[in-house]
């Protein structure tokens, strides 16, 4: 074990030091809007009560890679795979690129292999939430301190 500010964990799986799935590449991102542990405490301790929602990524399949769809994305389903057991991906001949040229509401990963990730998100986060930094795995511009 090693203890990491976000923006080094991000840093490591960049250079490849370290792999994370996209859901703590995603987590990482929100953890960086924080200077501080303290800070980080403070938002938690006063969002706590707000509540939460569950929801499931679902894959999209591009021809040059993949987007992970979450709630509140222009793509995302009306009717998502909430346990799993369907095994919902949807595909499309579009590049990635593309998709992201034609979309106006964003709330998705993109991922062009397993080490290039980038977070995309311009909605409004529920239950006082906070969004995640949107970032490329390959922009090294954060601003988090913890």
């Amino acid at each position: 074990f090693q203890w990491s500010s976000p923006p080094e964990a991000i840093e490591r799986f960049k250079s490849q030091e370290l792999w994370f799935p996209p859901p703590q590449f995603y987590e990482f991102c929100r953890l960086c809007n924080f200077s501080s542990l303290r800070e980080l405490q403070q938002f938690s301790s006063a969002r706590a009560l707000e509540g939460c929602e569950r929801w499931m990524p679902v894959m999209l399949s591009a021809a040059d890679g993949f987007v992970q769809l979450l709630p509140g994305d222009e793509l995302y389903p009306e009717d998502p795979d909430y346990t799993g057991e369907k095994k919902m991906i949807m595909s499309t001949d579009k590049k990635v690129e593309d998709l992201m040229k034609e979309g106006g509401i964003f709330h998705r990963i993109v991922i062009k292999n397993i080490n290039n990730l980038a977070v995309y998100v311009n909605i409004q986060a529920k239950y006082k939430h906070i969004n995640p930094l949107m970032m490329n795995c390959d922009n090294s511009d954060y601003n988090s301190r913890l």
